[in-house]
């Protein structure tokens, strides 16, 4: 048996896991999810119904992670020769920017995409303001950086930077340099190459 099952479908957030997967060099089985027709085991691990999800089989258990930002972290500290945990001074912007990725930029962009704008008096009950502060706010902490922490790759970028190269795609992250050159780096990475191959035809045969 694989070290880890991993739920997903190519045309979900599933690819964030897949990439993270292949940061830690994990060994892992994956279970394709037909909108339709969702596992017995899918449902029981996360009733939700929702993916991506990874059980880890370890110590005799099945230890099951859910949500794209746990599984990135929960990776990286199960693999830790793999160096994408923060060092101690990049411990407050790893944790920073990846739950600022998962709280403000995801709702942000999705109420956007669904056509809910905060109004002024709104904007304080809405944990991410408005979609423009939200956005100035990530483009100006990866302005003059390399990566989330700084000059070296964890697998804060693993999240921050699905958020940013999938938003470039579908047009809902302006194309700014700093988002540009930020994705652009992320794309040369081995691990992103190998994971994208992998959806990238997973979803062309799901087109035939």
């Amino acid at each position: 048996m694989a070290e880890y099952t991993f739920f997903t479908n190519p045309m979900s957030r599933g690819q964030i896991a897949r990439w993270a997967l292949h940061e830690a060099d994990a060994d892992y089985q994956q279970v394709l999810v037909d909108w339709a027709n969702k596992p017995a085991a899918l449902l029981k691990a996360n009733p939700m119904g929702k993916i991506p999800v990874i059980i880890h089989h370890a110590s005799g258990r099945e230890k099951v992670v859910t949500e794209c930002a746990a599984i990135c972290h929960y990776l990286a500290e199960m693999h830790p020769q793999c160096g994408l945990l923060p060092k101690d001074d990049e411990m407050a912007d790893y944790f920073r920017w990846l739950f600022f990725a998962a709280g403000p930029v995801e709702q942000a962009i999705a109420a956007r995409h669904m056509g809910f704008e905060p109004k002024p008096e709104q904007q304080g009950m809405a944990g991410w303001g408005s979609f423009e502060r939200t956005i100035t706010t990530i483009e100006q902490h990866l302005a003059n950086r390399n990566y989330v922490c700084g000059d070296r790759f964890t697998m804060a970028d693993v999240y921050v930077g699905s958020q940013v190269d999938w938003g470039l795609t579908f047009g809902t992250i302006p194309p700014n340099e700093p988002f540009v050159a930020y994705a652009e780096l992320l794309q040369t990475r081995p691990a992103y190459k190998a994971a994208k191959a992998i959806d990238g035809k997973l979803i062309e045969e799901m087109k035939k």
